[in-house]
């Protein structure tokens, strides 16, 4: 298992489509995730430290979480079939629940919990992007990924993941 840090939530046009892009902590490869708009916006809310009026669903878990003294410990993104990916999370009584990976994103991000992702997802649906070495800090360095990753999507298709 790989860790990952989750860079964003873009929309890919011409589609409209959002994706969440995951990045290789300590390599290269960014994973793209195709996600719906309602996933999309729960990560943005979170990575923007925004809180709803009213807690929205995976504030509510996350609330349960630790009402009920547990932790989520892991998020580990685990299978890739026909383009859509699978994720688990995993709790710090080592109970493990299957789910979807935007849901398991957004509430890693409220919890604070790393996600993981198997080397061979990286290496089937992970898209090498090599890092700039001219970048001196780290705002820097976030507006030049942010830039490779527009970039990346402006050339890319869901098609270019159809291994088939």
């Amino acid at each position: 298992m790989r860790e990952v840090d989750v860079v964003g939530v873009r929309v890919e046009m011409p589609s409209s489509q959002p994706i969440v892009l995951l990045r290789e902590v300590g390599g290269e490869r960014y994973l793209p995730i195709w996600i719906g708009a309602a996933e999309a916006s729960a990560i943005a809310f979170a990575q923007q430290g925004m809180e709803p009026p009213r807690p929205l669903t995976h504030d509510l878990f996350a609330e349960t979480l630790r009402v009920l003294g547990h932790t989520l410990s892991q998020v580990r993104i685990v299978n890739l079939t026909d383009g859509v990916f699978e994720a688990i999370l995993v709790f710090d009584d080592k109970t493990e629940i299957s789910a979807r990976p935007s849901d398991s994103i957004a509430l890693a991000l409220r919890t604070g919990t790393p996600v993981f992702c198997t080397e061979e997802i990286l290496a089937e649906a992970g898209i090498p992007v090599p890092d700039s070495e001219t970048a001196n800090t780290d705002e820097v360095e976030e507006e030049e990924e942010v830039e490779r990753f527009r970039e990346f999507l402006d050339q890319v298709t869901p098609e270019d993941f159809d291994k088939s």
